[in-house]
């Protein structure tokens, strides 16, 4: 199988992350080493926590800089996702800039928990390779109290008090803000469709 690589960002969703990916036939490197992730033919960039904490950890493995410029397919997945973007209001940190916009706070009320946590469904608004051969409005696993508002790079949104981008994407760069290693069948199909990316 592909060289499949995890940046080790501290996310606490890495081992089922790689238990996901295993289960798909991959047996990918964890690393933090920017030459091991420039060999990489499939890069994914996992997240659970805080923004100002994952970017600072990037930023000491010189790994932000690299993100940017890499051209094989990159999957960044919840927090991941949020740190392909601009900036984010999480810490009030710039992130990796690869897609235009800015992660907001989701908003709360008398009937919208935040954080968002549990089973929703994503639906798709255009051209989305992620989704390919799964049914439509499938339910994905979120945890997550942060969002970002739909735009041009949005592949399918969900609704929790306001609608917001739950897959992204632009050029070799995809983003879940959901959790498809904790999504069943619906996130394993997801993943595989990444791994045949090329």
């Amino acid at each position: 199988m592909s060289n499949v690589v995890i940046i080790d960002s501290g996310g606490a969703n890495i081992a089922s992350l790689r238990f996901a990916l295993q289960r798909l036939g991959a047996e990918p490197l964890l690393t933090r080493e920017v030459d091991v992730l420039l060999g990489a033919s499939h890069v994914l960039l996992p997240g659970v926590g805080a923004a100002a904490d994952a970017m600072a950890r990037l930023r000491e493995a010189g790994m932000d800089r690299v993100i940017p410029t890499l051209t094989q397919p990159v999957l960044g997945i919840c927090l991941g996702m949020q740190l392909l973007f601009e900036s984010s209001a999480e810490g009030r940190v710039d992130c990796l800039g690869v897609i235009p916009g800015r992660v907001e706070p989701l908003p709360g009320g008398a009937d919208i928990c935040v954080p968002h946590m549990g089973w929703n469904q994503a639906r798709r608004v255009g051209d989305c390779a992620l989704l390919d051969g799964i049914a439509d409005d499938p339910y994905f696993y979120f945890v997550h109290s942060y969002a970002v508002a739909p735009g041009a790079a949005t592949g399918a949104v969900t609704d929790h008090g306001i609608e917001f981008s739950a897959i992204v994407a632009r050029d070799n760069f995809h983003g879940t803000q959901f959790h498809p290693e904790r999504s069943g069948a619906a996130g394993a199909r997801m993943l595989q469709n990444f791994l045949e990316f090329n």
